[in-house]
């Protein structure tokens, strides 16, 4: 079951600004929205969603921030026949912590790799936390059911999980225009900050990123920080899944490539190649920002000038820098060292006539920016770091003329479309210098081909085709939680478990047929699942293979067929038949094991030691003490350290630490299970680290699934243990009906 596009009746975008402003008309002030290709975008969503500009019931509503200024203003204004602002406002103290403290000092130079840059601020994230707050009493107010809400970007990461919290049944979408970073990144978060950040975004239905590699990025961080199953691109929460995928933005290629051709276009660049005595040209226009490469473009320009004076008086770098920030210091700083390189380079290599930088800082008009992009022969796009670079794309988009190259850096999202541009790596100056040189020199027919593959890319992947395809994937998201949670090709599974003739099945206990619990003596099979591996022992051959003792085993099996296998492979029972030992080491290690594990019983309150015939364990899961998981670390690695004449292994576990002998494991008893028979279907399930050896030694064609997250040998995942007792009651159902 899944929810159809035809049931969201509005659209409610949240960003955030607006991209409003009141403006004077001669019918007096009204509602005029900017340009750009996020408004462009939401437009077409809208449409295809069923709304038209102009009807009252189904205009598009946008939510952000506004200054004190538009609180004086008549709500009649803030509408036009499109959209529906609605203004957040806030406390400046509350706008300052939040947007220039935790958003703009914290989130955007870590995210972008500059962390140094950060700055890590408590005050900051309560205003981060109270900003987020003051957008959900927005929405509060707004949504309806059937309404599709969809949130923008880093500003934002806590209002996803708010807004499922306030409205559970609410349908909601999320996209991160930046880069999402490493997890060694995220890392350097505090640690409650990082897990309520990736929560925030989680409550979303469906999230965005630019790339899959930012994609990947998250995924890793939801599997350490909140330690979540993942199946393909979702993740499993414990009542709904996330459907996370790329999204590669772009831009409106149809305005861009008609609009080289316009008049005022034309004449403005026809007045620039005469200012510039016609020249090449090479054009970078980028706002304000340390990760732009700024200074690296200019020292990879200069390279350039030093080993090719043949291009002296023959070529101009047209540079743009857009006012951003520039109160703060940093960013005051910055613009006055590129100042400096600047003036340094026009005065090392400049003569009468000629300077080798035309340098502004200054917002560029439409007509502006059109006209350098179709005049230039080389657009030089060298960011450190950026999520896609929507500039790169839109230079491509505006070369009707199928002329002039592309120069990119690899470490900007569009790197990874436009390989047909001269990729570089921004912070080596000889390969900006090389490229550089190779782009000028190009021939025109080279050009021409490398532009019009970028093209084709471009025009059939613009800016509406991003919206629509984020729209799409709510169609793929689950209406109702599914009944299985898995990768499994559970079709052909079922078919292969049917067809066979000797059925193996090996399956862990604890975390698998029976939920973790905080004491494991009340660790129990269902009903329900009891009767299925009842009904599947008749017809295959059933192992439980756990790390429990004997006695345990034999009390929640009671009554079922099944070989038993306890204390990981230490012990080995067949139906109606004595308990066999398989590990015969002698047990003097017992006592210094124990040693070191009864100071940590008494450290921990509600931890306790386990002995069993052939292995110890420290059980901690009702331990809450903060450190606790590093001790139980500590523990391990002390364990390692004992010497013994047995050969011990160390397991650590799900909330325990165990100690066995190294002789016999789930891996090797599984293996002579295997060997016994010719069996023609084997699955093998299980949740924790005992269970790898299994996996990995098993054939490669059997059907090896891991339960939960984390790394694995498997094959197959199942989300959760639930997942296990449907699976199984399902594969029950196939052989009950044949």
């Amino acid at each position: 079951m899944s929810k159809s596009k035809n049931t969201y009746t509005r659209l409610l975008i949240v960003s955030y600004r607006l991209p409003f402003s009141i403006q004077p008309t001669d019918d007096g002030p009204a509602l005029r929205q900017n340009s750009g290709g996020l408004v462009s975008a939401v437009l077409s969503m809208a449409e295809r969603m069923g709304q038209q500009p102009g009807n009252t019931s189904t205009k598009i509503h946008w939510v952000g921030h506004a200054d004190a200024s538009l609180r004086a203003v008549e709500p009649a204004l803030l509408e036009n026949e499109s959209f529906v602002a609605h203004p957040v406002f806030m406390e400046e103290a509350v706008h300052k912590g939040f947007y220039e403290g935790f958003s703009n000092d914290l989130l955007w130079p870590l995210f972008h790799y500059f962390t140094s840059y950060a700055s890590f601020n408590e005050r900051d994230f309560s205003h981060y936390q109270q900003a987020n707050t003051r957008f959900l009493e927005e929405l509060n107010a707004l949504i309806e059911p059937g309404d599709l809400v969809w949130i923008h970007d880093f500003q934002l990461m806590l209002l996803p999980d708010m807004v499922r919290k306030a409205i559970p049944s609410a349908t909601i979408g999320y996209f991160f225009h930046i880069p999402f970073p490493t997890y060694e990144i995220i890392k350097l978060l505090p640690r409650t900050w990082r897990q309520v950040l990736i929560e925030g975004v989680l409550g979303a239905d469906v999230i965005g990123f630019h790339t899959a590699d930012y994609v990947q990025h998250f995924m890793h961080s939801v599997s350490e920080v909140l330690a979540l199953p993942i199946i393909g691109h979702r993740i499993v929460l414990a009542d709904r899944s996330v459907s996370v995928r790329h999204f590669p933005i772009s831009v409106d290629f149809t305005k861009f490539n008609v609009s080289g051709q316009e008049t005022d276009v034309v004449s403005t660049r026809l007045r620039y190649q005469r200012l510039l005595r016609h020249n090449k040209l090479i054009f970078s226009v980028d706002r304000l920002d340390y990760t732009k490469g700024i200074r690296y473009r200019l020292q990879g320009y200069e390279r350039f000038l030093l080993q090719q004076p043949d291009w002296h008086g023959r070529v101009a770098l047209v540079m743009t820098v857009v006012p951003s920030r520039d109160k703060i210091g940093q960013y005051q700083e910055l613009k006055r060292e590129i100042e400096e390189t600047v003036g340094r380079i026009n005065g090392l290599f400049g003569s009468i006539g000629w300077r080798p930088i035309v340098y502004s800082y200054a917002s560029l008009t439409f007509t502006e920016l059109m006209a350098l992009y179709t005049a230039c022969d080389v657009a030089l796009i060298t960011p450190i770091r950026d999520g896609m670079n929507l500039v790169a794309k839109e230079f491509v988009a505006s070369r009707s003329d199928q002329a002039g190259v592309l120069i990119l850096s690899e470490l900007a999202g569009a790197a990874q479309e436009l390989q047909e541009a001269l990729i570089i790596n921004p912070t080596d100056t000889q390969e900006v210098a090389d490229a550089i040189e190779q782009a000028l020199i190009m021939p025109k027919q080279e050009q021409s081909a490398r532009m019009e593959q970028m093209r084709c890319h471009i025009q059939n992947h613009n800016v509406f085709r991003w919206s629509h395809d984020f729209l799409n994937a709510f169609d793929n998201v689950p209406g109702a939680e599914p009944d299985l949670e898995t990768n499994l090709p559970v079709g052909s599974f079922m078919t292969a478990f049917a067809e066979a003739r000797q059925r193996l099945l090996l399956v862990d206990f604890d975390g698998t047929l029976a939920p973790l619990v905080d004491n494991p003596a009340d660790a129990r099979p269902t009903d329900d699942l009891r009767q299925a591996l009842a009904s599947l022992a008749e017809r295959a051959d059933l192992v439980i293979i756990s790390g429990r003792n004997r006695t345990f085993l034999e009390q929640a099996m009671a009554g079922i067929p099944v070989c038993l296998v306890a204390e990981h492979g230490a012990f080995l029972k067949k139906p109606d038949q004595p308990w066999e030992r398989l590990d015969l080491s002698a047990d003097n290690w017992l006592a210094p094991v124990r040693s070191v594990i009864d100071p940590f019983v008494t450290r921990f309150s509600g931890s306790f030691a386990e002995e069993k015939e052939t292995a110890i364990a420290w059980h901690y899961r009702m331990a809450h003490a903060d450190d606790v998981e590093s001790q139980a670390v500590e523990l391990a690695n002390i364990l390692r350290g004992i010497t013994s004449a047995v050969p011990l292994t160390v397991i650590q576990g799900n909330k325990v630490v165990e100690v066995k002998p190294a002789q016999h494991s789930k891996g090797t008893v599984a293996l002579s299970i295997v060997e016994q028979n010719a069996y023609d279907f084997i699955v093998s399930i299980g949740d924790d680290a005992t269970d790898e050896d299994m996996f990995s030694q098993l054939p490669n064609w059997a059907y090896t699934l891991k339960v939960g997250p984390g790394t694995s040998f498997a094959r197959y995942r199942l989300a959760r243990q639930r997942d296990v007792d449907t699976l199984l009651q399902q594969m029950s159902e196939v052989l009950t009906n044949m």
